[in-house]
């Protein structure tokens, strides 16, 4: 009997140190995040020289991808070092080129990296495709191989060429397709022109149109998708995108109504942001100014607009969260409509709670 009785109280103690364990735990892990964020500086770049940066992508390392409009694929490496890992073959003209880059969400399993790129089709003819390659990272040295195009002829053109791509929630991946200059194409659901298409089970459907340049889309908590879009010199969007949806373009735009066409959550009026990258972080969406030049930050539940930075840092073009909970944004001053400084492009990291 006394044996049962010590048996008892050792196991009493064992279960109430495993509980003071985990909140010990669950304490140090959020003192740790709060004490990084207070000691991250407001605003810091953590890379410069680069050439045109286009997209951001985080590898579960931590280390950073980015590319670069003209076909360069560079390591951000979590101390500091910056290298070119990959070359891809593309044409680029105006704002056709390399765009868009997605990591697979299970990527220790399936180690793949998805690219949104302009290619020419024959003469002054341009398309776009999304491929995906098999990333094989030694020390210093990734490599992109075994290209397979997952989208292909997507319409191309000197502007207007989208070319976001994220992984959602879902676990899909979805993709940004501008009009190509050809805005009929937006309203016509037979061609990948004007939309924001799903690639589901490894079939491709349409899942909103009337698009007419959208440059960014994000999740919020409750997993709905946000797009931002370029508007014609103004009214430029922000959109909740619902499946199958219409979004208008070229037909209405700013507050202009029509049945069975949806208008913007929010939009720049007579303005001009230019908005293009976009993410988000605890009920805002933050996103960047191309003309605006700006860090844009809209509240969704009140629909509040900050802006912050603005005119210091010139084009920003891409904005992603980080697994640090803290922005990362690419400046665009060398795309030829800005007014570069002798380090520019720059990655820059952003503190939202010093905003």
């Amino acid at each position: 009997m006394w044996r049962s009785g010590i048996i008892l109280v050792i196991l009493t103690i064992l279960a109430v140190s495993l509980i003071i364990y985990r909140v010990s735990s669950k304490n140090t892990t959020s003192s740790t995040v709060k004490v990084t964020e207070n000691q991250t500086p407001k605003m810091e770049a953590i890379a410069q020289n680069l050439e045109v940066p286009w997209a951001l992508a985080f590898l579960p390392s931590g280390d950073l991808l980015v590319t670069e409009r003209g076909g360069v694929v560079k390591m951000v490496y979590k101390n500091g070092e910056v290298k070119i890992i990959g070359n891809i073959k593309v044409k680029q003209i105006g704002e056709s080129g390399l765009h868009g880059i997605a990591i697979h969400p299970d990527f220790s399993q399936k180690p793949y990296v998805y690219l949104y790129y302009t290619y020419s089709a024959g003469g002054e003819n341009s398309l776009n495709r999304v491929s995906r390659f098999t990333f094989e990272n030694t020390p210093h040295l990734g490599v992109f191989k075994d290209e397979q195009v997952i989208v292909d002829k997507i319409p191309g053109a000197v502007f207007h060429d989208g070319g976001r791509i994220k992984f959602g929630p879902d676990g899909f991946l979805y993709i940004t397709t501008g009009d190509a200059q050809n805005p009929s194409l937006s309203q016509d659901k037979n061609s990948l022109a004007g939309k924001i298409l799903r690639v589901k089970d490894e079939k491709v459907e349409v899942y909103s149109y009337g698009h007419r340049n959208p440059q960014g889309i994000t999740w919020d908590n409750l997993s709905r998708l946000w797009e931002t879009e370029h508007g014609q010199t103004a009214t430029d969007e922000i959109n909740l995108i619902e499946q199958g949806k219409n979004y208008g373009w070229p037909t209405i735009r700013g507050d202009e109504k029509q049945q069975g066409m949806e208008s913007p959550t929010q939009h720049s009026g007579s303005n001009t942001w230019a908005p293009a990258g976009v993410a988000f972080h605890n009920d805002s969406l933050y996103f960047g100014g191309l003309r605006g030049q700006t860090l844009f930050q809209l509240n969704i539940q009140s629909l509040e607009l900050k802006e912050h930075f603005k005119g210091q840092l010139g084009r920003i073009r891409d904005v992603v969260l980080g697994p640090d909970n803290l922005l990362y944004i690419t400046t665009s001053n060398r795309d030829g409509r800005g007014s570069p400084s002798a380090d520019d492009d720059k990655i820059i990291r952003i503190n939202p709670q010093k905003l």
